[in-house]
């Protein structure tokens, strides 16, 4: 009775709007459909919040324990309608199918009825507010580690769970109309196969898959998706379907290695990916530890960073940004220059003609007071909605978005700092690539040197590099707002240039100083380069596979590579947990 009475109900609302109710009625094409869901917002924290994959993850049949679990409220029709007033025409909703709904550590993988019936009342809940409605799988304790198992049968175990999970879904939401989109995962394809979850994969702790085998199980599941739903009758044979890129890593979906699956419906499949950049901003614990934001650069950066997204667009594939956000930190305190980010994203994404949903959990939008906190952040969104474009050609919305994002990169100061030196072709400067354990403080991290990415109260000493000799550079964080970082979780010594202007060189750390004190190194460093310009050593970069490191790609000063380490730097010595200065000397000359 309920699905009837809400098919009832869809059909008067959308024929108010001058829509049609089901998809096949409505022959929109999936870059349509994008500009029809305009600026959107995630359900962070709620549906997907569980038990961190720990042993009997699924302890209770009742959802509101598992909705209630991250902090946030239980949630009501009027948080989807605040939601809508306050700009945003699209939900996203995280959720934890396995963990929460299935018993799928003991080979159970059957959804729970009481946790379907609560996503269908907050999916009813949002289309009832007039919104288009996105439901993915999300991280969900770390079940995905089963396709990168070492044993074959936790492997098809993994396939045909994922099958049966959507299977059921799709059915569940047969009758519902095109404005529920189903998404294939959140960021856990090819960049999270081989992690391991104590509730699930306790077998896959000894190997990582390499990448081209990253790639094609993300091409196989994302197709499985799109078969399972297409197969499952009513409204999903012509339902837009939303395809997890790889990672949602935009470099990475961009990679030819990708591919989008095939699909019986004719241009009914979007593409998702993620933006951050840079983390050391957006991802920030707190207002005060956020590195700068704002100069020309960042500016330009991002829109070229968005742009590389165009190639699906032009290919008639809608591109959701399922997730972004220069996020406010524990304290609850929008950083500085947040709202100019969220706009100039918002411009690109005009410009780009693509969809968006900014990643929440009660820090922009406070659902207990159903309103955006920050005024001037509330200002970013209320103009920005679908009803205020009503009306508006495509072209004349991306041209006035390009327009905004040119505007904001021509007046954008060149530079953060004061006194900043420019940073030129010709520049050679050696500098400490910084971030700290919890991402909460950075310098300059990537292979372009830029000293104004810096945490506000980190004065670096970088040094310029006239030829071979031997150089110290250095990190002081006693004048953050902690006075000091603790532990690092990448570190290393770049040199802007080096591998044009002395091309050959190798890195030879002497000496590593923390806290005035000098620290013993557990492994050798080695010189490399990841982009041919910028010459690089390594001294805490676990993300580095050592059996790739070879004398093609890599050098030391005399050619003996015994011993050598992308992590000589030992995060467990005690002064690692409370790092105010850190210096690192070393000699930089041909090789041998």
């Amino acid at each position: 009775m309920k699905k009837i009475w809400f098919l009832f109900f869809a059909l008067v609302l959308t024929a108010a709007l001058g829509v049609s109710a089901l998809a096949e009625d409505a022959p929109l094409t999936a870059v349509e459909m994008t500009r029809l869901m305009g600026n959107g917002i995630n359900l962070g924290n709620t549906m997907e919040a569980c038990n961190n994959g720990k042993l009997g993850g699924n302890t209770t049949d009742d959802p509101a324990y598992y909705e209630t679990m991250w902090g946030q409220p239980v949630t009501t029709a009027d948080m989807l309608q605040g939601m809508k007033a306050a700009g945003f025409d699209t939900v996203r909703i995280p959720v934890a199918w396995m963990t929460n709904a299935t018993h799928l550590d003991q080979g159970d993988y059957t959804i729970s009825e009481k946790y379907l019936d609560r996503v269908e009342e907050i999916v009813n809940y949002a289309l009832d507010a007039g919104m288009y409605v996105i439901v993915n799988d999300h991280w969900d304790g770390g079940w995905w580690g089963m396709f990168g198992s070492d044993t074959q049968a936790t492997r098809d175990l993994a396939m045909e769970a994922y099958q049966g999970m959507w299977r059921q879904i799709a059915e569940r939401f047969a009758a519902y109309d095109y404005r529920l989109i189903f998404e294939s995962a959140n960021e856990e394809l090819g960049a999270r196969f081989d992690e391991n979850s104590p509730l699930y994969c306790q077998d896959s702790i000894d190997h990582y898959l390499p990448d081209a085998e990253r790639y094609a199980l993300t091409n196989r599941v994302n197709q499985a998706f799109v078969d399972t739903v297409r197969s499952a009758g009513g409204s999903n044979a012509e339902r837009f379907l939303l395809i997890a890129g790889y990672g949602t890593n935009i470099a990475q979906t961009f990679d030819s290695r990708f591919q989008m699956p095939r699909d019986t419906a004719e241009k009914k499949l979007m593409v998702s990916v993620h933006y951050y950049d840079p983390w050391s901003y957006c991802g920030a614990s707190s207002a005060a530890g956020a590195t700068l934001w704002g100069k020309k650069a960042d500016f330009q950066a991002m829109y070229n960073t968005l742009s590389q997204m165009k190639k699906f667009v032009s290919q008639g594939y809608g591109v959701v940004i399922g997730e972004y956000g220069a996020l406010p930190g524990g304290d609850g305190v929008q950083k500085k220059n947040a709202p100019a980010y969220h706009k100039a994203f918002l411009d690109c994404c005009d410009a780009l003609d693509y969809t968006s949903c900014l990643w929440d959990c009660s820090g922009f939008f406070i659902r207990r007071n159903l309103k955006i906190a920050d005024e001037e952040m509330a200002a970013v969104y209320a103009g920005r909605n679908a009803a205020s474009e009503a009306g508006k050609d495509h072209a004349e919305i991306a041209a006035a978005g390009k327009q905004s994002i040119d505007a904001a990169i021509e007046s954008a100061p060149d530079s953060l700092v004061a006194n900043a030196a420019p940073v030129t072709e010709d520049t050679c400067v050696a500098w400490i690539m910084f971030s700290e354990g919890s991402w909460a403080l950075s310098y300059s991290v990537g292979d372009t040197y830029t000293p104004d990415s810096i945490t506000p109260g980190i004065v670096p000493a970088d040094a310029e590099i006239t030829g071979e000799g031997t150089y110290t550079v250095a990190l002081d964080f006693t004048g953050t707002e902690k006075g000091y970082a603790d532990n690092t979780a990448f570190c290393a010594v770049g040199i802007s240039n080096g591998e044009q202007m002395y091309p050959g060189y190798c890195i030879n750390i002497t000496k590593v100083l923390i806290n005035g004190e000098q620290v013993k190194l557990k492994g050798r460093n080695y010189t490399c380069s990841d982009d041919g310009k910028c010459t690089r050593s390594n001294l805490f970069n676990e993300w580095v596979d050592m059996k790739q490191v070879t004398k093609a790609n890599a050098r030391v000063l005399y050619g003996d590579f015994t011993g050598i380490s992308a992590t000589p730097l030992d995060r467990s010595l005690d002064c690692m947990g409370h790092i105010e200065t850190m210096e690192v000397t070393f000699t930089y000359a041909p090789r041998k």
